[in-house]
């Protein structure tokens, strides 16, 4: 199968970064400058989140090496144990350039509380746009009647950073404006990219991209518990 899709989508910062309770010092410190962020956003328009995947059928395989659309992809832990992998699900998501822009601008005029506040609601806005590409990504593999399975990000073990620009090329990233540097640090940096395995009865990951991460049971993101 050929799919692709290119996305605008809104994301209510209200709904992934709601107001903290209102409480007294530190507390109603931390409330009043998150409302400021948040005011931020929304008054100067920071977030321009958008989507993009495309699920590029598998050339060939050479030992640990997959070929898909002109690309070398070195990612061993894509091969299954069973079933057939018959595609890679290549995708990126952003919210664009402004709000890391507007936080280095306020760093500047040393407005620090205020520019980590709003680097941390830049951060759970990026995570909701890479929520909405899985979501929409997996719904496209089920309507063909395919599976979806495993996760991998440049820079995590068993996807080196060097893949990066290649991930992008398959993911087609440029026209939402995601691109790479040389050493694969993306741009914007509230960017990120990602690749799955497609295919036929393909079985869930006994891996995951989290494995070796030294915050696991720290994580709230993961899921896994201590």
């Amino acid at each position: 199968m050929a799919a692709k899709l290119q996305a605008r989508i809104a994301i209510d910062p209200l709904r992934v970064a709601p107001p903290l309770p209102q409480g007294d010092g530190r507390l109603a410190a931390r409330a009043r400058i998150r409302d400021q962020a948040l005011r931020l956003i929304a008054e100067e328009d920071l977030v321009a989140a958008a989507v993009t995947f495309r699920i590029v059928p598998l050339e060939g395989v050479e030992g640990p090496v997959l070929l898909a659309g002109g690309e070398r992809l070195h990612a061993p832990r894509l091969l299954p144990e069973s079933g057939w992998l018959t595609a890679l699900g290549c995708g990126a998501a952003t919210i664009g350039p402004a709000l890391e822009k507007r936080v280095s601008a306020l760093f500047a005029e040393r407005k620090i509380s205020l520019a980590v506040a709003l680097d941390e609601i830049g951060n759970q806005m990026l995570l909701e746009a890479s929520r909405r590409l899985y979501d929409r990504l997996r719904a496209a593999v089920s309507k063909a009647g395919l599976t979806m399975a495993g996760e991998l990000r440049p820079g995590d073990p068993g996807l080196e950073i060097d893949h990066q620009a290649r991930l992008l090329r398959l993911a087609d990233a440029a026209p939402i404006g995601v691109s790479c540097s040389p050493g694969g640090a993306l741009q914007p940096l509230k960017s990120t990219s990602m690749l799955f395995g497609v295919g036929v009865d393909l079985p869930e990951a006994r891996w995951s991209r989290c494995d070796d991460c030294p915050s696991l049971v720290r994580c709230k993101i993961s899921g896994v518990k201590g």
